[in-house]
């Protein structure tokens, strides 16, 4: 038998999502979010790319601005109103020092207690490739809340007045083929569905489907799967980790 899902920790207030591209959170976790939201909490969005190479009947340079623009819509549909971006090329983001150390100087700069990231593994559930860029980024985030916590490793943020933070307790993996916890979508679905739609530009170029329907029908599929280990509620799973 599938072992049930523990619900998700609650002693924490702040949270930031470090992921790869817009939409990476829509796809799932973004209904925790929405739910996080209503409840006080705040939550900050870090995203490595634009997502530029993302459309294919758009290049770049008019890719860049347009999934920018859906990327801070889909934020403020679930109460996120900090979004920011590095820059990072899309489709071939490196791990590395210079990646953890924007993450961990972004992790000092906004003290969060729970880090939200993509799933960082090989594979999806389901036994999908996983993409280079999610693996890069969701690896790099992971570390980088140690880094963020050490005044030894990367010490030039400190001149830059980014004191070490070791506050955060948690790391939730959304898209984890290894979940362990979960959080009750009932009260952010609709708002899901909408953050999800915000994407418009990005859904048009995947699949000629009327897009709510696309998006309510994928979120409905996602969450119920999970409702099947968290005691028959819809809910977004994650990968939890204690730091």
């Amino acid at each position: 038998m599938s072992v049930p899902l523990a619900e998700m920790p609650t002693d924490w207030n702040r949270a930031l999502a470090i992921v790869a591209h817009p939409d990476d959170l829509e796809y799932g976790a973004s209904a925790a979010v929405a739910a996080w939201t209503d409840e006080g909490r705040s939550c900050a969005y870090l995203l490595a790319s634009f997502g530029e190479a993302g459309i294919d009947t758009l290049g770049p340079g008019e890719a860049a601005p347009l999934r920018e623009a859906e990327q801070r819509a889909s934020a403020a549909a679930v109460g996120v109103t900090s979004v920011e971006f590095l820059g990072h090329s899309d489709g071939v983001i490196e791990y590395g020092l210079p990646l953890r150390r924007e993450f961990a100087a972004a992790i000092r700069r906004h003290r969060p207690e729970l880090v939200l990231t993509l799933n960082h593994h090989d594979t999806w559930p389901g036994g999908y490739w996983n993409t280079p860029d999610h693996r890069a980024v969701g690896r790099a985030a992971l570390d980088a809340v140690a880094d963020a916590g050490n005044r030894w490793i990367f010490p030039d943020l400190v001149e830059d007045d980014l004191p070490p933070w070791n506050g955060v307790r948690y790391v939730a993996v959304a898209g984890s083929p290894h979940p362990t916890h979960a959080v009750d979508a009932g009260a952010g679905f609709e708002r899901a569905v909408r953050s999800l739609l915000c994407h418009r530009a990005y859904i048009a170029a995947l699949t000629e489907e009327e897009p709510e329907n696309y998006c309510r029908t994928f979120l409905t599929g996602t969450m119920a799967a999970v409702a099947e280990r968290f005691g028959g509620r819809p809910g977004v799973a994650f990968e939890l980790l204690r730091c």
